[in-house]
């Protein structure tokens, strides 16, 4: 197990560092939901879904 871990130690480090910023922005945006924030900027006028995911 050492010796695989010496040999693969880069790309354990750049997969452990990839983890950690998916689970940072799920937190944000799981965070900014639970506060009423909207992905898309509320730029609803264009939208082809304009009236269905926001509440009037």
């Amino acid at each position: 197990m050492i010796e695989w871990l010496s040999a693969n130690w880069g790309t354990v480090l750049v997969t452990a560092i990839l983890i950690l910023v998916v689970l940072l922005i799920i937190r944000i945006i799981v965070k900014d939901k639970k506060a009423g924030k909207s992905g898309c900027g509320a730029g609803c006028a264009g939208c082809a879904m304009k009236g269905s995911c926001h509440k009037n």
